[in-house]
């Protein structure tokens, strides 16, 4: 044995005495930051129905041009239901905070002609992204939304985005009042002796992918080019960090 080498007991012990220099943890969370979101309804006959809306990380993709809508996407493109979505965020471990916004005077749409919604909405790194889904009312499976939209990073900070009209791909597009939610054939002046269905036909069901939607085509039954046209954008998104 070399007896220049020091016991282990001295070496751990002389550990031991040593100052403990600026080893320090911290289990404190990320600050949560508030967000102003307006959004505004450019058409000038598609009323929208209340946004359901979240901020999540990355991973939660609501929606994807070219390929197929997931069943909740295809509710509210369909038949204006908001639940199988709103019930799906509040359950994703990826997302933050969601919510379903009612219009300020009620359950009902965001109106045509420039009619606005205005909330608030929470997140916390690294939920660093903005999401939402809302139906165009007077359509069989159209609907508009953001995918992913990256929040603004400081306070003050805004950004406004331009928001397209898509094409679910899970019904055909038949322009008849009695294949489109109910709402749609008083909203917006136009009167049908058709109720309206709030329920997707099987016989209608189309099997294709999200895209583009083309917009109305106005000669094929119910829905007219004046008022239920529209061209893209159809909707005005600005969110604003406040906290």
């Amino acid at each position: 044995m070399n007896r220049s080498m020091p016991r282990l007991s001295t070496i751990a012990a002389a550990i031991a005495l040593m100052p403990v220099l600026g080893i320090t943890t911290s289990h404190a969370s990320p600050p949560i930051k508030t967000y102003d979101i307006t959004i505004t309804n450019l058409t000038s006959g598609q009323p929208l129905t209340p946004p359901v809306v979240a901020t999540h990380r990355r991973r939660a993709d609501l929606f994807e041009v070219g390929e197929p809508a997931s069943f909740e996407v295809k509710e509210i493109a369909e038949n204006g239901n908001v639940t199988p979505l709103a019930d799906a965020l509040g359950a994703d471990k990826h997302v933050f905070e969601s919510k379903v916004v009612p219009s300020p005077t009620g359950p009902g749409p965001i109106m045509h002609d420039g009619g606005t919604l205005n909330f608030q909405i929470t997140a916390s790194p690294p939920a660093k992204y903005l999401s939402f889904v809302s139906m165009l009312i007077c359509t069989n499976d159209g609907f508009t939304g953001l995918d992913s939209e990256r929040l603004p990073k400081k306070v003050g900070d805004s950004v406004t985005v331009l928001t397209a009209a898509y094409d679910a791909g899970t019904e055909i597009n038949t322009e008849d009042f009695a294949d489109i939610v109910p709402p749609c054939q008083g909203l917006v002046g136009v009167m049908s002796g058709d109720a309206g269905t709030g329920t997707s036909d099987p016989a209608l069901a189309e099997g294709g992918v999200i895209t583009h939607h083309l917009g109305v085509m106005g000669n094929i039954d119910d829905l007219l080019l004046d008022p239920h046209g529209w061209t893209d954008p159809v909707a005005s998104v600005v969110v604003t960090r406040i906290d």
